[in-house]
């Protein structure tokens, strides 16, 4: 097998293209253990999710995790599966959609947008070649994880980086790295919050959760454990939040190390001990609803404050396609795309100039 990817065939009449690609974490492609086993496989088995030497991990990967927790998991997705299929996925193709039409509206050029995953489909490296055909030889990576960390916006700019390993002709990269005090997400979120208030009234404490990661991350040298914080300080800073009045925690724990702290879960069930009459909860560092919001925590999450003997529970949803969201999205990528785009340039002079060159090539003897 030969070691770089074949080149799309060449086209004297194709304009060069700018092109956005934005990554999301991924999703199996149905509910169900036997789709659910090789995602859960290749998303483990990435070494910036876990850590552990490759010769234990691997025994306890294909011994243990992938003989029982696909069936778990399978049941967990099913119960948030959608007719058109993953919410991450329709969520996230949704956004791509969405800023491309704005940023075609704004800008008057041919900026193609598209989407990948990091595990399972559409693949990154599969994107990146339907969008070389494209003409794209400028691409913005934009992954959907506002605050970074290694196991995720790492692991998705790793994605990339083993794709162009086996181009022979990469298009120029540029990659935003985070975004967790941009002022347009903060007042997306803000925005989306008091919208929830707004129709349904407020909590007694809004739950901040994040992801969590390892706390060995945090020791090592990974920013995500303080770009949360900063997150979770911007936004209660934005919605006029006492100290009292919000938390931020750290979700979906995984195995018996210590992870970051304080663990969600355990918030909720203190609340709901403590009698707390309600309590929302928003995910900030999801821009899509998924498995971790609609399942983890809009109902173990629910369950587990109420069970505890709290009063009303309320989950606030992810951004997802939100106006001000998408908005907030295209001035993000339109401030690194910065001398990649040219004010004075327009489609019309574009096709006319490759036209030119179209006729200049066919007379030297080109066929296309």
């Amino acid at each position: 097998m030969p070691y770089y990817l074949p080149e799309p065939p060449y086209k004297h009449d194709q304009a060069a293209r700018i092109g956005i690609l934005l990554i999301n974490l991924g999703t199996p492609e149905a509910p169900t253990a036997a789709a659910v086993r090789p995602y859960l496989k290749e998303f483990l088995w990435d070494r910036r999710v876990v850590e552990i030497p490759r010769p234990v991990w691997w025994l306890i990967l294909n011994g243990i995790i992938l003989n029982l927790r696909p069936k778990k998991s399978a049941e967990k997705y099913a119960a948030i599966w959608r007719p058109e299929g993953s919410p991450l996925k329709v969520h996230t193709e949704r956004m791509a959609k969405l800023l491309k039409g704005l940023l075609g509206e704004r800008l008057g050029q041919p900026v193609l947008v598209d989407y990948a995953m990091s595990y399972g489909q559409p693949a990154v490296a599969e994107r990146i070649q339907a969008m070389k055909a494209q003409g794209v030889d400028r691409l913005l990576l934009l992954p959907l994880y506002p605050q970074y960390a290694a196991s995720s916006t790492g692991s998705a700019l790793d994605a990339v980086w083993q794709a162009l390993l086996h181009t022979r002709n990469p298009p120029a990269i540029r990659a935003i790295k985070h975004y967790h005090d941009n002022p347009g997400y903060i007042a997306a979120l803000r925005q989306s919050v008091e919208a929830y208030w707004a129709e349904h009234g407020r909590p007694e404490v809004l739950v901040m959760s994040f992801h969590g990661t390892p706390r060995r991350s945090l020791d090592l040298g990974d920013p995500y454990h303080c770009e949360c914080q900063k997150t979770g300080r911007l936004l209660a800073q934005a919605l006029g939040l006492g100290a009292e009045q919000y938390r931020v925690t750290f979700q979906s724990r995984f195995g018996r190390a210590e992870w970051l702290q304080p663990y969600t879960a355990a918030t909720l069930e203190q609340l709901g001990r403590n009698k707390t009459r309600r309590v929302d909860v928003v995910c900030p560092g999801f821009a899509a609803d998924c498995l971790e919001t609609l399942e983890e925590i809009a109902m173990e999450g629910k369950a587990s404050f109420l069970n505890a003997g709290g009063g009303e529970f309320r989950y606030i949803p992810a951004l997802n396609d939100r106006p001000l969201w998408i908005s907030a999205l295209a001035d993000l990528a339109q401030s690194h795309l910065a001398g990649w785009l040219d004010e004075t340039w327009s489609q019309a002079a574009e096709n006319q100039e490759s036209q030119q060159r179209l006729q200049q090539a066919r007379a030297l003897g080109a066929e296309k």
